[in-house]
């Protein structure tokens, strides 16, 4: 990777060019991972306001499909390698139908009736799924009781977060539903993108997943009769754009920057900071209220998850 100002300087030494290097990239994961934390935080706040002027399926169609369409383009332009038989592409296919039109579309269903704080903190229960996924239906991986405790406790502060909030009509029990189907099916997408390594570079495997998932939501869309139903206006419009641009096309990108110089474990520590952000952002622009269970769910879910994510890594390190 090419750094502007390190190859004109001739008088400085290997180990300074070195130091300025890796100063360079320190700030810039940084950044990236700011822009994680803060444009993935604020998608929920963009979906909320999206549906209420563009139906649910469609947004988020045009958000998946025009955002997988551009990454693939930009990368045929860059001559990055597409996988190579058709079997990859439909294995991808399967995983960007998971991952956005089961997994993250269920969101954009969900925002009609849940309020975006609220969402996020149900998203944020991706992990667990996934570590009961391993444990209980894969049995690929056995929780220590610490992990068991911190799973049982983080779906008990869903309940405790569905429970105080369903009176007041922030929490009808279809949004929850749906949330809970996309941090289930986004857990499995996950995992079984773990089971094969297609060829081609990974940007591609992006815009394909986008592009599928985006195809898949859209004919769900029109087969619900959403096409009567668009609208167009500047809210849609710009939250469509939002989403298009900053959600997924710069979030996306800044996450694969960090992902070069950050282990895993550290670069997903992003999804702590994207409730937060998404509760602030939707009492401040929504006047989404934030009461006092809604803080006691929150910090029970994510410390939750944190006890999960740390046994497993624990556990880990005791069998090597």
């Amino acid at each position: 990777m090419h750094y502007n100002g390190i190859i004109i300087i001739s008088s400085v030494t290997t180990k300074e060019v070195d130091t300025l290097t890796h100063t360079e990239n320190t700030v810039k994961t940084r950044l990236a991972f700011l822009a994680v934390c803060f444009f993935w935080g604020s998608t929920y706040l963009a979906i909320r306001i999206g549906v209420q002027h563009f139906p649910p399926a469609l947004l988020a169609g045009a958000r998946f499909f025009t955002a997988g369409l551009m990454v693939a383009v930009y990368a045929k332009m860059k001559g990055l390698t597409f996988p190579n038989a058709f079997s990859e592409y439909r294995r991808i296919a399967v995983v960007g139908v998971l991952l956005l039109c089961t997994g993250s579309s269920m969101v954009f269903f969900a925002s009609k009736w849940v309020n975006s704080g609220m969402s996020s903190l149900m998203i944020a229960t991706i992990p667990l799924f996934m570590s009961l996924i391993e444990s209980v239906g894969l049995r690929r991986r056995s929780l220590n009781l610490r992990g068991w405790i911190g799973l049982l406790t983080g779906f008990g502060g869903v309940t405790l977060l569905v429970l105080s909030n369903s009176q007041n009509g922030t929490m009808h029990i279809n949004g929850v539903l749906l949330l809970l189907l996309s941090a289930l099916s986004w857990s499995v997408g996950s995992l079984y993108s773990r089971e094969f390594h297609p060829s081609g570079d990974l940007l591609t495997h992006i815009g394909i997943q986008m592009m599928s998932g985006g195809i898949a939501i859209t004919l769900v869309g029109l087969f619900l009769g959403e096409g009567s139903q668009v609208q167009m206006n500047m809210a849609g419009i710009g939250a469509l754009v939002y989403l298009i641009v900053f959600g997924s096309i710069v979030a996306y990108s800044s996450y694969i920057y960090i992902l070069q110089y950050w282990p895993a474990a550290k670069a997903g520590t992003y999804a702590y900071v994207n409730p937060v952000v998404a509760l602030t952002l939707g009492a401040l622009v929504l006047g989404e209220p934030v009461s006092f269970s809604i803080i006691i769910s929150a910090v029970i879910i994510l410390v939750s998850v944190y006890v999960v994510q740390t046994s497993k890594v624990s556990e880990m390190v005791a069998r090597q």
